[in-house]
C-alpha cells in the first residue's frame, strides 16, 4: 500500500481520540473507525503515519498495529481473551523452582520471592512455589481474584496485558509492571534468570539472545501501549 496523504493529525472524537489523514478518519483492517482512548496514543499513531515513505510499512507502526488489534480482535472476544490470561496465574513463571543446582534455586528465591510476596501484599493473592516442572495448582482464591484484575481492564489495556504476560510468561511479572514494581527492562531480565545462570555456565547463543531481545523490545512496546491506554 503507498502513502496517499499528506498529513496525519491526532484529533478528538466522540468518545476518544483517533487519526485523521488529510482530514479523514483510520479505520482497523476490519474496516472500524479506529477510535483510541488517550491524546497520548492517538499522537503516537499520527506519528508513525507521518514517518511513513512511499509505501506504508506495519512493521514500523507498532502503536497502530496494537490499537487495531484492540478494536478488531480483542474487543469482539474481550472474556474469552482475559480467560486465557488469567490462566497464566495457574503456572506462573516465578513458582516453578529448579530442584538444582543450589546456586541457581537460591538465585530464584532471592529474586523471585518478593515479587511473589508484593503480589500476596497487593492483591490479597498468594502464589506458592514449587519444585520441578510438574504441575501444582495454586490457591483457587488467589485465581479467582487475579483473574478478576485482567477482566476488569478495558479492551486496550488488556491489548498491551496479553504480551505483558504472555512474553515472560508470568501473571505476576505482567502485574509488576502496569504498576511499576520495576522498570521493565529489569522485570524481562528477572524472567531469564535461568537463561542468564546457563549462559554463565556455557556462554551465550547469539541466536537465542537476539531473538530474546526481539521479546525484550516487545514486552516494552506492551508497558508503553498499556500505559497510553489509560483514558
Amino acid at each position: 500500500m503507498k502513502r496517499f496523504w499528506d498529513a496525519a493529525d491526532a484529533v478528538e472524537v466522540e468518545g476518544g481520540f483517533t487519526v485523521h489523514l488529510d482530514g479523514r478518519p483510520i479505520r482497523t483492517p476490519g474496516k472500524a473507525l479506529l477510535n483510541v482512548p488517550s491524546l497520548a496514543m492517538a499522537e503516537a499513531m499520527a506519528k508513525e503515519w507521518d514517518a511513513q515513505d512511499k509505501e506504508i510499512n506495519p512493521e514500523t507502526m507498532p502503536v497502530t498495529k496494537s490499537a487495531n488489534s484492540a478494536v478488531d480482535k480483542v474487543t469482539p472476544q474481550f472474556a474469552a481473551v482475559a480467560d486465557m490470561l488469567a490462566e497464566y496465574a495457574g503456572t506462573d513463571l516465578l513458582c516453578y523452582r529448579a530442584a538444582q543446582p543450589v546456586e541457581l534455586t537460591n538465585r530464584q528465591a532471592q529474586r523471585w520471592d518478593p515479587l511473589l510476596e508484593w503480589c500476596a501484599q497487593t492483591f490479597d493473592a498468594r502464589l506458592k512455589p514449587v519444585s520441578g516442572i510438574m504441575f501444582a495448582a495454586q490457591p483457587g482464591e488467589s485465581l479467582i481474584k487475579l483473574s478478576a484484575v485482567v477482566h476488569a481492564m478495558s479492551p486496550f489495556e488488556l491489548t498491551g496485558m496479553h504480551d505483558l504476560i504472555t512474553l515472560p510468561g508470568s501473571f505476576v511479572l505482567g502485574l509488576a509492571a502496569i504498576r511499576d514494581y520495576a522498570n521493565p527492562d529489569d522485570l524481562w531480565e528477572l524472567s531469564r534468570l535461568d537463561e542468564r545462570y546457563q549462559q554463565e555456565q556455557w556462554g551465550i547463543d547469539e541466536d537465542a539472545e537476539e531473538m530474546a531481545d526481539t521479546k525484550r523490545k516487545a514486552f516494552k512496546h506492551a508497558y508503553n501501549f498499556y500505559q497510553m491506554s489509560k483514558a
